[in-house]
């Protein structure tokens, strides 16, 4: 297989980007139906389809997601015609979250009962920042490249932030769900912690826990930013909407100080490859607007205004 031209399928949008950093993205042939990063990926055969309809609001969507893992193991479908029409080297998907992506059960099914091809398969379980690191570095050694100096300047962009903090960490409520609510966990309170911030929900290397308005209201925490799995920044805006209803909103310190944030949740936070570092850039931004600018107002991040 090593002396065959590279032909890679990635069936997760993290690892289309860590591809992609690797100096490999034009050794893509499939990805799935959310990669839509780096530009030009989109015109690649899409390998994977949800098994329900992914708009609506956050409950909505949990509604659906509940009752599908109800009947049956997986919320994606994988297109084994497609695969078998690409006939790719190697498969990069996941083990960290069933409905997130497809997962790594998925694909040992689907190439063991449908395909001819016996591709060999990479999945990614990230929870911390060195992790992501790790993955890198595996995906590159499986892959026969060189991670050293992606991982190198990455390191180096969180460096150059988590030096300059200094002072007063504000607290922060990360909300990665909104209906139910659901706060920010894995990798998120790492990148809180290391953009100067306090995180009050969620353990770093932990699963992200389901919160109660009570808890929210009793944590009165300085900061919230909204972070919704696979939601973009106007989708956010949306979702957050019907939370000012809530006869507790506005007793909250972050409402009175004008200090609640929305931000492109599909494009940074939840992916765990490379963009975590302009997610912790975000972060800073948010934090400490005093000290940083990255650029990111506007397309990561914006304030939310009832």
């Amino acid at each position: 297989m090593n002396s065959e031209p590279l032909r890679i399928v990635s069936l997760l949008p993290s690892a289309t980007e860590i591809i992609a950093s690797l100096g490999l993205v034009d050794a893509l042939v499939g990805r799935s139906h959310e990669c839509d990063f780096p530009q030009g990926v989109e015109q690649l055969p899409i390998c994977t389809q949800p098994k329900m309809n992914p708009e609506g609001s956050s409950g909505e969507i949990h509604d659906r997601v509940t009752d599908l893992l109800k009947s049956a193991l997986s919320v994606y479908q994988i297109k084994t015609d497609v695969l078998e029409q690409l006939n790719p080297t190697h498969i990069i998907t996941q083990a960290q979250c069933d409905v997130c992506a497809c997962t790594l059960q998925d694909v040992e099914e689907a190439v063991s009962k449908s395909l001819s091809i016996q591709p060999q398969i990479i999945s990614l379980q990230p929870n911390l920042l060195a992790d992501v690191w790790g993955d890198i570095e595996r995906v590159a050694g499986t892959l026969k490249v060189d991670s050293q100096p992606v991982i190198e300047k990455l390191k180096s962009r969180v460096e150059a932030v988590s030096s300059l903090v200094k002072g007063h960490s504000p607290t922060v409520a990360c909300i990665e769900w909104t209906e139910p609510l659901m706060a920010a966990g894995n990798w998120i309170p790492e990148l809180v912690s290391l953009a100067g911030g306090e995180s009050v929900f969620g353990v770093a290397g932990k699963h992200s826990p389901w919160l109660k308005w009570e808890e929210l209201a009793a944590a009165d925490p300085e900061v919230i930013i909204f972070m919704p799995c696979g939601f973009d920044l106007e989708r956010t805006r949306q979702d957050a909407m019907p939370l000012i209803k809530n006869p507790e909103w506005q007793n909250l310190q972050a409402i009175k100080t004008g200090k609640v944030y929305i931000t492109d949740g599909n494009a940074y936070f939840n992916r765990p490859g490379p963009r975590l570092v302009d997610s912790l850039e975000i972060l800073a931004e948010i934090l400490h607007p005093d000290i940083f600018n990255f650029g990111y107002r506007g397309a990561g991040w914006e304030f939310f205004t009832s």
